[in-house]
């Protein structure tokens, strides 16, 4: 489907500069641009990609100088406010305009006890385990397992091999082993989720491990068991939360990222890549290490790690003079 620089421009709320009737019918990226192609510039780092692109149309940024150059001849632009934001309204009502699969393929297992809403689509080998309900206008990918007694709210992707509800890590030491705690909770997914690929959700010893509305976990992501997520928290790939922690709302947690068990972590909070929590972190906090630490003096430590070894040797020059005096 093909659609001109105006009618992009009307949908995103941008300005055109150039021809209005430029079309388009595909995305491509600016350093990778084709005729026919809409691509976005919105980091002044890809500026000079600009000069030299095949594509018909570039989204950008009001505020983007680019008459160092020449532009390509017949490039339109279309100026918005924000246009990563722009292109991603952009790749939405693309997709929305896909044919959108529904109904349960029959290489998929779906127990008679299921609820499955409307619009749904269960992939092939996905499982839907005992008394599982899954709302309206989920996605459920091949390989998906979705164990008993969980719930999927509305508008959910759960990306192939993710496990839901599967045990949680309990057990009781004794003097002849490990005795296995029964974990006869469930998990639960609120409206709005979207869940990587192999990240695997453990259902609580007892009632509910809940991941609220609007939350977006990477690959290969490990919740633990009778944990909360709050509403709109992101987590990066190979994040793991263990059992029994609180996550506030609208987070943001790096890839590899350690949280430690029992612990809360205040809505607004950002944990930085391959940092590891010990206890809990006051709402708006910024921090990465491990152990954490504020961000700004995390820098200032890292600063003089890397002096460490001039640091080091003038130290021995000092104990050379103290020796000298005495």
């Amino acid at each position: 489907m093909k659609f001109t620089a105006q009618q992009i421009a009307d949908f995103v709320q941008g300005r055109v500069e150039g021809s209005p009737d430029a079309c388009v019918e595909d995305f491509a990226k600016i350093e990778e641009g084709r005729i026919g192609c809409i691509s976005f510039l919105s980091n002044e780092k890809y500026k000079h990609f600009i000069f030299e692109t095949k594509s018909s149309i570039v989204l950008l940024n009001d505020d983007m100088d680019v008459t160092a150059h020449p532009l390509p001849e017949g490039l339109t632009l279309i100026r918005v406010k924000n246009a990563y934001e722009s292109v991603a309204r952009l790749l939405q009502l693309y997709n929305s305009l896909q044919t959108k699969k529904t109904g349960i393929d029959a290489l998929a297992f779906v127990s008679p006890s299921a609820k499955i809403g409307e619009n749904t689509y269960v992939a092939p080998f996905a499982y839907v385990g005992d008394n599982v309900v899954i709302g309206d206008n989920c996605y459920i990918n091949p390989h998906v397992t979705i164990y008993h007694d969980c719930k999927i709210g509305n508008n959910c992707i759960l990306h192939a091999g993710c496990v839901i509800g599967a045990d949680g890590f309990g057990f009781a030491p004794t003097k002849d082993g490990y005795d296995k705690i029964p974990q006869i909770g469930n998990v639960i997914i609120e409206d709005n989720v979207e869940i990587g690929a192999n990240t695997c959700i453990d259902r609580s010893t007892m009632g509910s491990t809940i991941i609220h509305s609007g939350v977006k976990l990477d690959n290969l992501i490990h919740i633990a068991h009778n944990c909360e997520v709050g509403s709109h928290t992101v987590m990066a790939s190979q994040t793991g939360v263990a059992g029994s922690t609180k996550i506030g709302k609208w987070c943001m947690f790096g890839g590899q990222s350690g949280i430690s068990g029992h612990s809360e972590i205040g809505d607004g909070c950002q944990i930085g890549p391959q940092s590891g929590t010990i206890g809990d972190i006051k709402a708006g906090s910024k921090v990465i290490g491990s152990p954490v630490m504020e961000h700004r003096l995390w820098l200032k430590c890292n600063a003089l790690l890397r002096r460490l070894p001039e640091m080091a040797e003038d130290i021995k020059e000092l104990k050379k003079k103290i020796t000298n005096t005495k």
